[in-house]
């Protein structure tokens, strides 16, 4: 190794990690392309080692890169941290938290539950992470996370807020062309919205039942935001969660004695950050929030 190593250069790296190639590295960083190339050269010089090679799809990594990618995850989200640590003073109520929550909850569920926290709480910022795919709480790369799944590691503190139903929706406009169905099985008559490929979602249509192919499939996506909203346009039927669902002017529940299934919620973090003020407290108002959102109408 000819020389010490830049955690810019390491940013870059990663960064076309990845994005695949060195303008969507760019824009994620908010740099130019030119800097990005000349980050990862200098790096593969600094190492003695070749990055990255130029294929007709973008730039495909090396095995030397592969074998990079861990530490430089690890050494960015302890960066992140570091800047959420440094956001306020030790014991202050203020600073960053970082939240990970899936995307429908995120849409749909928190920007009230946030709004509130803004009123309660005005020096404490919220980074929201809007993903289905579980953050990794123990490696602290978020301080918070909503879950819809139990959470098994014993170092994390969670507390279990509650169940959410979820039901079949369509518009009235929809309705009103179609005509409502009366039962499970009329449904391979109707225009259904459905997964695409989540394994957990079309193992639940597999367990009712379900098969999307003998309905007439409107619309396969993995985003429950997205199929809400193809419902709303009355592109067809939908599983929505019935507490968000239910408030909405522009859906009707169908088959209202059917429950697709109940979906716990956890609130969870790290058990070393408890004694954190500013994740205590949006820990305590998501718990509070949520409680309220999944308690029976």
């Amino acid at each position: 190794m000819s020389k010490r190593l830049s955690w810019d250069d390491q940013r870059c790296f990663l960064a076309v990690l990845d994005a695949g190639s060195l303008s969507g590295a760019a824009r994620q960083l908010g740099v130019t392309q030119p800097t990005v190339r000349a980050r990862i050269e200098a790096l593969e010089t600094a190492l003695g080692t070749v990055l990255f090679t130029r294929s007709v799809n973008g730039l495909t990594p090396t095995d030397s890169a592969r074998a990079l990618h861990e530490p430089a995850r690890t050494m960015a989200m302890a960066s992140e941290r570091f800047v959420r640590e440094a956001s306020a003073a030790p014991g202050a109520l203020a600073g960053t938290v970082r939240l990970s929550v899936p995307e429908f909850m995120g849409v749909e569920v928190l920007p009230a539950m946030l709004a509130a926290l803004r009123l309660a709480h005005p020096a404490i910022s919220v980074e929201l992470v809007l993903s289905n795919v579980a953050a990794d709480l123990l490696a602290q790369e978020v301080d918070l996370a909503i879950r819809t799944f139990a959470p098994r590691q014993e170092a994390l503190l969670a507390q279990k807020v509650g169940t959410v139903e979820l039901g079949f929706f369509a518009s009235p406009s929809y309705l009103e062309r179609l005509g409502i169905p009366l039962q499970l099985s009329d449904l391979t008559r109707h225009d259904l919205i459905g997964p695409d490929r989540s394994r957990g979602d079309l193992a639940m249509a597999e367990a009712m039942g379900l098969d999307f192919q003998a309905g007439r499939l409107a619309l396969r996506t993995d985003s429950h935001a997205a199929q809400l909203a193809a419902a709303r346009a009355g592109l067809g039927i939908a599983v929505a969660q019935v507490p968000v669902a239910s408030r909405d002017a522009g859906l009707r529940r169908v088959l209202p004695g059917v429950c697709v299934a109940k979906m716990g919620v956890w609130v969870v973090m790290h058990e070393n950050l408890r004694g954190v003020p500013r994740v205590k407290a949006v820990f305590d108002a998501m718990a509070a929030s949520l409680q309220r959102f999944t308690a029976p109408a």
